[in-house]
Order: structure tokens, then sequence, then C-alpha cells
């Protein structure tokens, strides 16, 4: 996977009007007064003339203030969506409960691109929702997408993409016989993991995702895929090549975790479990395991 301050015009203190008088000075025939400091509130209007209808110091008020003699406008309230600013329980509850309306993959992916409520949504390029298959009978589950993903508004488009076709297509699978998204459909900033609270809040459309599937075989791709779905706080390293029960509402189906192709390209010794573990994905399909 992988994202001055201007200081305004300080307000100083009115000069009390028994300093004002006598304080111009002649010099060379001409009057020369000494600048009058700013009035105590406001900023100065500058610019234009210095006219009766436009003093130099015509008081501007602050922004955001209201004019003199009316009452200051109530501030609109906060709303998921204009700063992603929900609590973490309220825009999880907020999910499952739009979730919970998808009768369709399409139908989810529409809901989840007006989803606000989640921060990323605002700093990815796109909504990278999924790949593959939807009849098929594995879902490959990744954590979040990289910039290759997040540029195309696919899963698994770049290097660890090129890795998980091979991979599968060394046991007999490929893009139109597998279904492929994440856990996370936003490309977190940097290429950095997502956070719980992250991972939170998009969890209840992968849950949805899962069951519109409705595949024979999940696998988990790493292990924050895995921890998410299982509940397991073990790391990938213990917990792949291992078979987890996952409930459907009609059925339970079968979880393997393995490595994240991410991983494998960065200790390539490791592909060696990976490749066990692929073996027991065919088995499983041939109905051997």
């Amino acid at each position: 996977m992988a994202r001055g301050h201007h200081g305004g015009d300080q307000p100083l203190r009115a000069a009390r009007p028994d300093r004002q008088a006598g304080r111009g000075l002649q010099v060379a025939g001409a009057s020369r007064s000494a600048p009058e400091p700013p009035p105590p509130c406001g900023r100065i209007a500058r610019g234009g003339s210095r006219g009766p209808a436009a003093s130099a110091n015509t008081l501007v008020p602050p922004p955001g203030s209201a004019p003199p003699g009316t009452a200051a406008p109530i501030a609109a309230p906060r709303t998921f969506g204009r700063a992603a600013s929900a609590q973490p329980d309220e825009a999880a509850s907020d999910a499952r409960a739009r979730a919970r309306q998808a009768k369709s993959l399409d139908e989810l992916e529409r809901i989840l691109a007006d989803f606000d409520a989640c921060p990323l949504r605002f700093t990815a390029k796109n909504l990278v929702f999924a790949d593959g298959n939807p009849e098929a009978r594995v879902m490959f589950l990744g954590e979040a997408p990289g910039a290759d993903e997040d540029r195309i508004g696919k899963p698994f488009m770049g290097r660890s993409g090129q890795l998980l076709d091979k991979m599968m297509k060394a046991v007999g699978l490929d893009r139109t016989s597998a279904y492929i998204g994440n856990i996370v459909p936003w490309r977190p900033p940097g290429n950095r993991n997502p956070t719980p609270q992250e991972v939170a809040v998009c969890r209840p459309f992968v849950e949805r995702q899962i069951e519109l599937v409705d595949p024979d075989i999940i696998v988990c791709l790493g292990a924050p895929a895995t921890q998410t779905l299982t509940g397991t706080k073990d790391g990938i390293l213990r917990t792949r090549g291992r078979l987890f029960p996952y409930k459907l509402p009609s059925r339970e189906v079968k979880l393997l975790a393995t490595l994240h192709p991410a991983f494998l390209l960065r200790q390539p010794v490791q592909k060696r479990l990976a490749w066990r573990d692929f073996r027991s994905l065919r088995a499983l399909l041939d109905g051997k395991a």
C-alpha cells in the first residue's frame, strides 16, 4: 500500500483624546502630522481615496463578525463529510446502517462512494472497490490500496498485483476466476498503514461485500486483513497456512491466511511459505482438503 500562517493586524489601544491636539509639526512649510494609531478593534481599510467617503481609518469588521445591531449567525452543525469530523463510534454505526441497505455489489459501491465519514476519502484519488469475478468461489482480501491502485481505481495493480497474478496462475486461477478487494478501499496518505479507527469504519462495508459475493473460500493477504476478519492478535507468520471459520448469513465458509505479496517482495525467501498456502488453496477448491 500508499499522503504559513498569515498573522492578522494586531489591535492597538486608541490614543487618548487629550493627546491628539497640538501634535502637528511644521516642516518646510508643509503640515505633517504624526500618524494616528489604529482604532481599538477591526482592521483598517487599505487603498482607495482618502476623501470623506473613504477614510483611511474606515473600519472593516473582522471576518465572520455580524454587522452592528444584528445578531451573530448561528454556526451550521458539523457534518461527517465537510471535515470528516465524525467520532469513530458514530462513523462505524453510520457505516453499518448504510452497508445493510446494499442489496447488490453495485449498490454497495455506490453507497461507499457517497460515504464521507472516513477521512481517507478526502485524501485518496479514487475509491478502490474490487476487481475480478464476483461469481468466483474464492475471494482475496488485502489491506489497502497503494499509489498505483489509487491512480487506476482497482486493487493490486502495481508490483504486488503482478506477483499476486503469478501466484494465482501457479494454481490455475486468474482475475476471471477470483474476486479481489481490500478491507480499506481508500489509499492512506503516503502508503502508511490504516489506523484501527479507519479499519473499524470500513469494516462493515467489506463484511457486506463478502456476504454479497458469498465465496466458498476467503484468502486474507497479510496480517491486517486476517486480524480484522478473524479477531486473532497473532502475526501473519503464526497465522499463515491456518484455516479459520467465517460465518456468512446462510452458511460457514473457510478463511485461509497467507502472506501479502508486498511482504514477499521485501522478503523473497518467504515465497516458499506462500507457495505452500496456495497449494492448500488449490486443494480446498478441488475438494481434497
